[in-house]
């Protein structure tokens, strides 16, 4: 049997995708490279905003019209965070989805496709407090064969009042360091020269060994750079409530691990934080910046932002306004609030700033951080950086493109060294979005 796996939302669904086409292949199922050539399509989903749900929504309705038409017995499996979300009602006639997955639940995976291959259709996705999927080793089929993700932990135990998380990938779980090391010893053979340890709060990590003894996220950190000195190490999501001193100095000790730091902010105003429940206040984010700016000087510092939460002011925007200022991000991932079922902002709060003025403050905040994008990247102009070579640029085969350690993408004409090649490059123009540079010999 041949599937094909769409993937959407984050990088820890990427991972996913990576663990489930390693279950199904050791099983006996085939990965295939396209939708034309499989007997199941496989849509590891995204429930974090509406509009993402409303796109896999689309995509479930033109596979079933594929199926009523000219792909007769096509099996539509939907897996992830939006399958742990609306569960039952995927599997319904309106929407017409076959097997119906939540994260904890791809051990289930191949049995239920065996059955829908019959004609029964299944679902798994209660939660787990200990899956982690430690001992299976994720099969890369996708990406450019330079950078990989390891998962280190999952689920979540913070409850923001505005995040599906905690209900679609359950409670936090970390795992064990062994099972860790050896993955990404793997990655290194296997010809990878980057990784990057994911966690929905990656500095809440915290392994118990079976002697006792409790391996912080900074000690891991630092074990995963000192086994593998020749692979860069990246992490990612970092919460501003706890991230640690020790941290930052691990990162400024190892070379090999990369000064970027990705703290989400979400609101610059205390109050506004206060009711998505974040645990730090406008104060405390600043208190994190200014020790990232003098343990790691040279870091790049990047944010997600919503506008228009629960009964935001205009003066509580204008709050995120002065953060940004304060700040000045290298780049922010910003997003409309949007409502989800049954978090407890959609249960007690509402959803009472309007469309329009979420819109206008959306827009606000886009202008904003792209002054602030075009005068970061312009202050690098003269400097050399070390750049991994990633591939091609879309726009032309005449440039090749790499990131820094910063995490910056910088495109520079072709020097037809292979993906996975270190070049020293110095940046000689530059975007909001891009950095442009020549190869230093």
């Amino acid at each position: 049997m041949r599937f094909f796996i769409e993937t959407y939302g984050c990088q820890m669904n990427a991972n996913d995708s990576e663990i489930v086409a390693s279950l199904l292949e050791s099983t006996g199922f085939q990965l295939v490279p396209s939708s034309e050539e499989a007997d199941i399509i496989l849509i590891n989903t995204c429930a974090i905003r509406d509009n993402a749900e409303q796109r896999i929504y689309g995509r479930i309705a033109q596979y079933k019209k594929l199926r009523r038409t000219t792909r007769k017995g096509l099996v539509i499996g939907v897996l992830g965070c939006m399958a742990g979300r609306v569960k039952e009602e995927l599997l319904s006639p309106r929407v017409g989805a076959t097997v119906v997955v939540g994260p904890d639940g791809y051990r289930y995976l191949p049995e239920l496709l065996r059955e829908a291959a019959g004609g029964t259709k299944g679902i798994y996705t209660r939660l787990s407090r200990t899956e982690t999927y430690a001992e299976i080793e994720p099969l890369r089929y996708g990406g450019n064969r330079v950078s990989a993700f390891t998962s280190i932990m999952r689920g979540c135990n913070y409850a923001c009042s505005y995040c599906v998380v905690p209900f679609t990938r359950g409670p936090e779980r970390s795992r064990d360091v062994a099972s860790i090391l050896q993955e990404v010893r793997k990655l290194a053979e296997q010809g990878y020269r980057e990784v990057t340890l994911l966690g929905q709060t990656v500095d809440s990590y915290r392994w118990k060994s079976p002697e006792g003894r409790v391996v912080s996220f900074a000690e891991l950190l630092a074990q995963v750079a000192e086994a593998i000195p020749a692979l860069r190490v990246r992490f990612a999501t970092s919460h501003p409530h706890d991230m640690t001193e020790e941290v930052l100095r691990v990162v400024a000790s190892y070379p090999n691990v990369c000064p970027h730091i990705h703290l989400p902010v979400q609101s610059g105003s205390t109050a506004v934080l206060e009711r998505m429940k974040r645990r730090y206040t406008r104060e405390e984010y600043l208190t994190q910046i200014e020790r990232i700016r003098t343990l790691l000087p040279d870091a790049a510092i990047t944010t997600d932002i919503i506008a228009g939460f629960t009964d935001e002011t205009q003066a509580e925007h204008e709050e995120t306004l002065s953060l940004m200022e304060t700040v000045r991000f290298d780049l922010a991932y910003m997003f409309k609030y949007s409502e989800r079922p049954g978090t407890y902002a959609q249960r007690r709060m509402g959803d009472t700033v309007s469309e329009e003025v979420k819109s206008a403050r959306l827009q606000e905040i886009i202008d904003l951080q792209q002054t602030h994008s075009l005068a970061v990247n312009q202050s690098h102009v003269g400097q050399v950086y070390e750049v991994l070579v990633e591939g091609y640029s879309h726009k032309s085969e005449a440039d090749q493109c790499g990131r820094n350690p910063q995490n910056q993408m910088i495109v520079f004409p072709s020097t037809g060294c292979p993906v996975g090649t270190l070049l020293r490059v110095r940046v000689t123009e530059a975007t909001a979005n891009t950095l442009l540079g020549s190869v230093v010999s």
